[in-house]
């Protein structure tokens, strides 16, 4: 695809630039439908998955033309801007982005669009609230080759900047859905996939289930932990046993302890 370069950015004034400090509130991304995106991993994840880009600035010092114009590859983008070091100082929120900030523009994200193989094993996480646990989450998801990421009753975006940067970009390559708790729910047991539900009252250990078949594990929050509405319908509640004063860990370090016991008893396939 042959791309063009629309105009210098130089002042800090120019609207396009001031706008990146209002895209840092989800109802500013939501209004605009569109998200930043820094990095050069991320943006090549979002350009495998076909990411609609609107924008583009880049800074000349760190990455030529030339060099953008490969990263981009066939993806649609709207328009190009080359900047300043002082503008790309004041869009850059990392000093090893690489030269490049983008928006672009989210996907849906409906429980519909989800395709599942045969055996699925999916991840749900409910009413995350910290950017970093959804981003950390989602690396291990993809780490592990999860078939699904369910975030259900979100309290931060999917496409909050701190989930994009913490995930490595891995937001753009796992099949996510967002949904509510109930038609989450729904879907997993008309689709005859096992619930599984980490819960600190739960008597099964988490390395005694079998999760070779049709799976979901199912995540809470650090502060409260999961709510009923998923502990009261699971086939089995499970726990990670521990033998520390501790009585909980970080969401994404027992996700991950939890999702490779499955990974690990269905052989990595």
């Amino acid at each position: 695809m042959a791309y063009a370069i629309k105009e210098v950015l130089t002042s800090l004034q120019n609207q396009r630039i001031k706008n990146f400090q209002h895209l840092q509130k989800a109802s500013e991304r939501r209004g605009q439908n569109v998200f930043i995106v820094e990095g050069l991993n991320e943006i090549r994840k979002a350009v495998k998955k076909g990411y609609h880009f609107r924008s583009v600035f880049f800074y000349p010092e760190l990455i030529s033309a030339s060099e953008l114009f490969s990263l981009l590859g066939e993806v649609a983008v709207n328009e190009i801007f080359e900047v300043s070091k002082a503008v790309y100082e004041k869009i850059a929120y990392r000093e090893n982005s690489g030269g490049v900030v983008v928006l672009a523009e989210p996907k849906k994200h409906g429980l519909e669009l989800l395709k599942l193989p045969e055996n699925p094993l999916v991840v749900v996480l409910e009413s995350v609230e910290k950017p970093g646990n959804l981003g950390a989450l989602l690396r291990t998801a993809d780490a592990a080759g999860v078939d699904a990421f369910i975030v259900c009753d979100p309290q931060t975006d999917l496409y909050n900047p701190n989930v994009v940067r913490s995930s490595i970009g891995c937001v753009f390559t796992v099949p996510i859905a967002v949904a509510d708790s109930a038609s989450a729910i729904d879907w997993l047991k008309k689709k005859n996939i096992r619930i599984y539900c980490t819960y600190l009252q739960a008597a099964v250990p988490y390395h005694t289930i079998n999760y070779r078949g049709a799976s979901a594990i199912v995540m809470g929050t650090e502060s409260t932990g999961l709510t009923r509405r998923w502990t009261d319908v699971a086939d089995q509640n499970i726990i990670i046993p521990m033998r520390g004063e501790a009585d909980s860990m970080n969401v994404s370090v027992a996700a991950a302890i939890v999702i490779f016991e499955a990974c690990r008893q269905r052989g990595f396939q």
